[in-house]
């Protein structure tokens, strides 16, 4: 990295963590602190909840994604803008209708202390890991690439980030958003035409390339339940998720309960709906245009530089060094075949064009076939290196491609969307254990102030977990399909509890809450027996089925748990 880009780095996070604290200085009441004086307006809430959910591991992961596996990804966020109008038309209105600071304290409202108690608790395990893995995913990538220590990097990121959000709570959060994602899209916007100024080609033969080694295919339509990313799974399995994600998670119910009215918080919400399906789509573009570029371009035989390393250290050198040998022939030939093509397609030769393409094709199974047994001789040779390296891809391509300046505002970019998701969380996670917890736990009257300075406290002791699981973490197949895992495991029986309270009046809260813990249990199960033991793609369920069959499932419980109870209190009939 030159003068430059550390200068553009440095100055970048310094004025959001500055900004953050200058702007929100003297939030005196729960009011202010947790919901932001109540006052956001619709763009605001709508960047906010975009900035949330759009986490480091977004920007790091995806493209690797897109790289390795193509377009198909997007189809998980297919159910977003359906969840985005039921969340609307339902949620919303009933959160502010109640006056609530968290969405727990609505369960208590219609069910019962002990079923907001629950599902608070099962909130704070599945968003305090995720937590922690949105600081570890920047941290392990950096640290591995630029031979920063991970440790630092995990307790500078979360330092960062609390500063400001313990000392400005909602609004901090809200407030800073609006900055983080306009440099994270400025950010993936210059990278973006960087790449298609470096090609030799024009964006449509580029778009044709990958299109013909299969990165283009967007939509499968494919019932086997085994496959992870289908359009089925993205409506059922992601509207589920999403759906208990934007509904029923504090980190993003905050959000909008920060809006000035109701029409506020829902035209955010609609804004986000109608812009996250593009952004993705956008991001994974990015992904599919470095494919491309390395098509023209010279690749590492594995993108973890760490890995590479572990095994040219040790006694199968000379054989991986053979492999390397293949993989730069292998990429000789790539270029020749993308030259073939690209001329095929000029001259509109459509016989070439099929030879170059099956050509193509052939190549780019037997580089595939190539990086496996790389992989297969790095875990040999050191078993505890990282083989998989999609969350590696765009990194290497920042820092070995781009342009001074440039580096520094992509590095700038992950960071400051690690910060901004972390944030969120943080906040959320000191809310509900200050007010759904605590608040409503403890006994005699308290004034507001101790309240805000509670809620400070718990933020701050979740910052420092958040850290330590960091700390520990360890590198997933990939790591924004290991939050979508976390979450998925959650969401689906959290969502199932919300969607008792607002539709099945006549359902009291024992059944609910035994529903609940035998759901979970239920889930865990499902989870472990079917998805966990198996390779990446190769499960028996798909992991976003869990939110439709956990939301389902207590739903169920709870109308058969409910039916015999009234059946046992039922009087018996006289004869």
């Amino acid at each position: 990295m030159e003068v430059l880009d550390w200068i553009i780095l440095v100055g970048t996070l310094f004025f959001i963590v500055a900004y953050g604290v200058w702007k929100t200085k003297g939030s005196h009441s729960v009011e202010d602190y947790v919901r932001g004086g109540s006052d956001a307006k619709w763009w605001t809430i709508g960047l906010s909840v975009m900035a949330t959910q759009a986490s480091a591991i977004t920007f790091l992961s995806t493209p690797g994604q897109a790289f390795h596996d193509g377009m198909g990804f997007v189809q998980f966020y297919f159910g977003l803008p359906l969840a985005m109008v039921v969340i609307c038309l339902v949620f919303v209105p009933m959160y502010h209708k109640l006056n609530v600071f968290t969405a727990y304290e609505l369960l208590e409202k219609r069910f019962d202390l002990k079923t907001r108690t629950l599902t608070a608790i099962l909130f704070l395990i599945q968003r305090g890991l995720a937590a922690g893995i949105t600081i570890f995913a920047p941290s392990i990538i950096l640290s591995a690439v630029l031979g920063w220590d991970l440790r630092t990097l995990n307790i500078l990121i979360g330092i960062l980030v609390i500063i400001y959000t313990v000392s400005g709570g909602t609004k901090a959060v809200s407030v800073t958003h609006k900055q983080q994602m306009f440099v994270i899209m400025v950010g993936m916007f210059f990278t973006f035409f960087f790449i298609l100024g470096s090609l030799p080609i024009s964006m449509g033969e580029a778009l044709k390339i990958a299109g013909a080694s299969g990165k283009l295919d967007i939509l499968d339509f494919n019932f086997d339940a085994q496959n992870r990313y289908t359009f089925w799974s993205g409506i059922t399995g992601g509207f589920f998720l999403m759906l208990s994600y934007f509904g029923t998670d504090q980190s993003q119910v905050q959000r909008y309960l920060s809006g000035k009215s109701v029409r506020e918080s829902q035209l955010g919400l609609i804004f986000n709906g109608i812009l996250k399906v593009p952004m993705q789509f956008f991001i994974l573009l990015v992904g599919v245009m470095v494919f491309v570029y390395y098509q023209y371009n010279t690749s590492p035989l594995n993108f973890n530089p760490a890995a590479n390393e572990a095994v040219l250290s040790s006694d199968l050198s000379e054989d991986y060094k053979v492999l390397q040998n293949g993989h730069e022939e292998l990429e000789a030939e790539k270029r020749l075949a993308q030259n073939a093509y690209s001329k095929a397609l000029r001259l509109k030769d459509y016989d070439a064009i099929e030879q170059a393409k099956i050509s193509m094709l052939s190549i780019n199974e037997r580089e595939y076939s190539n990086r496996n047994a790389a992989k297969a001789m790095i875990q040999e040779a050191e078993p505890n290196a990282e083989t998989n390296d999609k969350d590696y891809v765009f990194i290497h391509f920042i820092l070995n491609n781009l342009p001074m300046g440039l580096v520094g505002l992509l590095l700038a970019v992950i960071l400051s969307a690690a910060m901004s998701s972390t944030a969120s969380e943080l906040n959320a996670l000191g809310t509900i254990t200050a007010l759904d917890l605590y608040k409503r736990n403890k006994t005699g009257e308290l004034t507001e102030k101790h309240y805000v300075w509670a809620t400070k406290g718990f933020t701050l002791i979740w910052g420092i977990i958040a850290i330590l699981i960091a700390c520990v973490a360890n590198l997933f197949d990939n790591l924004i399909q290991l939050v979508n895992i976390i979450g998925s495991i959650f969401y689906g029986n959290i969502l199932g509890v919300f969607l008792l309270a607002f539709f099945f009046k006549g359902i009291k809260g024992n059944a609910v809450f035994v529903a609940a813990i035998l759901t979970q249990i239920i889930i865990f199960v499902l989870y472990f027996a079917w998805i966990f033991p198996y390779e990446s793609g190769e499960e028996k369920l798909g992991y976003l089925w869990l939110n439709a069959i956990g939301c389902a499932l207590v739903v169920i419980l709870s109308l058969l748990f409910e039916l015999f109870d009234n059946l046992l209190r039922k009087p018996p009939i006289k004869t």
